[in-house]
């Protein structure tokens, strides 16, 4: 019988033999997405408009999403754990969403070309929502960080925004590459200070220090989210924004993910006051949406009455349909006592798949309804920062994973996140647990972390 170090040796080659059948299978049922894919590259730069839904050898195709699940165009249904990256909150077809859309188009129009009414409520409900003095709407998660740090250099009259290594604040905000080096389409290259470790009280206050005084703003995530769903520590945050404002910087937010994991956002469970709050997501209901708000001084930067102030355009930032179904959905569905509960129901599913991961490559991060997965070749139990994952990544257990989630109906990123919606059954947490427990067990050999 061959030894725990003969299988140690031995499980990389079990991994590629079950991940090419696995592959093999995967085109083999879903024909319909291959021809797609195959037609769409004759017209779009790799046949798709969003970089992160590219997977290899060519991706799904999507047809229809009904509450909590969808449907390719070969048919399969699955179980949504992709929630849209966190947009996708309420789901495919919830009846408030479904409710607001249908008045709007009927009672008020698509483009007004003004101020509106609704603009104000779902302005003064964020406010009270996220304790902000002053909010202003964007369309994306990308454009309220872009405009919270043009306000943040205009505030200051400085230009150097330190972040972290791993944090992604929107398409051209990203600094996941090696050493936390901003990423090649990332904006202001230059003007950006990275401090090399997520989590690290001492190199934060470091890189703040000497940033000194040319430093407009610290800009952080209370959990990086695309860096792994790795949660901030309160004693790490704290740290981040005593120093800012030591420095005389500004402190900002980024809840463009982490605002639905508590029921006035994560930066407020955890007692920070940060200068600005960038917003996104699911708070447009479904709808392209972005926001930046915070202290009424620094956000009198984009006062159009005081002279010298910021523009601030874009044709749809207050666009009708978005206004009145993100207000819908956030006054009417995600209360904050729907906030509290589905954070309970996300953390209770979270640490189940812990427990069935123990022992095992598999780790699992996050807080409440959004949720990291490693494959790492060492056991990890946790996870500080993403640089203590770089150089373990089993990328091939990853994608193995994948295609057999897929295979029992369940709908994923590849890079491993799950994302929870509100109306997601009980028995298909319960139904997704059983299949990682199965998962881990039929490829034992390869999952088991064997030691000297």
């Amino acid at each position: 019988m061959a030894s725990q170090k003969d299988a140690a040796v031995n499980h990389s080659a079990a991994a590629r033999k079950a991940l090419a059948a696995a592959e093999g299978r995967f085109i083999a049922n879903n024909p319909l997405s291959k021809q797609q894919h195959a037609i769409a590259v004759g017209s779009l730069p790799g046949g798709n408009t969003r970089t992160l839904l590219h997977t290899a050898p060519f991706p799904l195709c999507m047809k229809q999403g009904k509450g909590a699940y969808v449907w390719d165009e070969d048919g399969h249904k699955y179980v949504d754990f992709v929630g849209e990256l966190s947009a996708g909150l309420y789901g495919h077809s919830h009846p408030v969403i479904r409710s607001a859309v249908l008045s709007t188009l009927d009672t008020v129009g698509l483009n007004l070309g003004s101020t509106t009414v609704q603009e104000q409520r779902f302005a003064a409900l964020l406010c009270q929502r996220f304790h902000l003095e002053r909010v202003r709407m964007a369309n994306t998660g990308t454009e309220a960080n872009l405009h919270a740090l043009a306000g943040a250099r205009h505030f200051t009259g400085r230009r150097k925004v330190v972040v972290f290594a791993g944090g992604y604040h929107g398409a051209v905000l990203s600094f996941g590459g090696e050493d936390g080096r901003p990423a090649p389409n990332a904006v202001d290259q230059e003007d950006f200070v990275v401090v090399p470790r997520y989590n690290d009280i001492d190199a934060a206050r470091k890189k703040i220090a000497e940033t000194g005084d040319e430093l407009a703003a610290v800009l952080v995530e209370g959990m990086q989210g695309a860096g792994g769903c790795i949660p901030g520590s309160k004693e790490f945050l704290h740290a981040v924004q005593d120093a800012a404002h030591a420095a005389g910087g500004l402190f900002i937010l980024d809840e463009v993910m982490t605002s639905r994991l508590a029921p006035h956002g994560l930066g407020a469970e955890l007692g920070l006051k940060p200068d600005m709050v960038t917003l996104g997501k699911y708070l447009g209901g479904g709808f392209a949406f972005g926001a930046f708000g915070g202290r009424e001084d620094v956000m009198a930067v984009y006062d159009p009455r005081e002279t010298g102030g910021l523009a601030h355009s874009g044709t749809f930032n207050n666009n009708t349909m978005t206004m009145h179904a993100g207000y819908a959905g956030l006054r009417e569905v995600f209360t904050p006592e729907v906030a509290a509960a589905f954070r309970e129901r996300g953390d209770l599913f979270h640490e189940r798949l812990v427990q069935v991961a123990r022992g095992s490559r598999l780790s699992f991060t996050g807080k409440g309804s959004l949720i990291g997965l490693h494959f790492t070749e060492e056991r990890l139990e946790e996870f500080y920062s993403g640089e203590e994952v770089k150089g373990q990544e089993r990328a091939d257990l990853r994608d193995l994973f994948w295609f057999e989630m897929l295979e029992e109906g369940f709908w994923i990123t590849r890079r491993g996140m799950i994302v929870l919606i509100l109306d997601t059954p009980d028995e298909e947490l319960d139904r997704f647990v059983d299949v990682v427990a199965q998962f881990l067990e039929r490829h034992r050999e390869t999952m088991v972390v064997y030691k000297e």
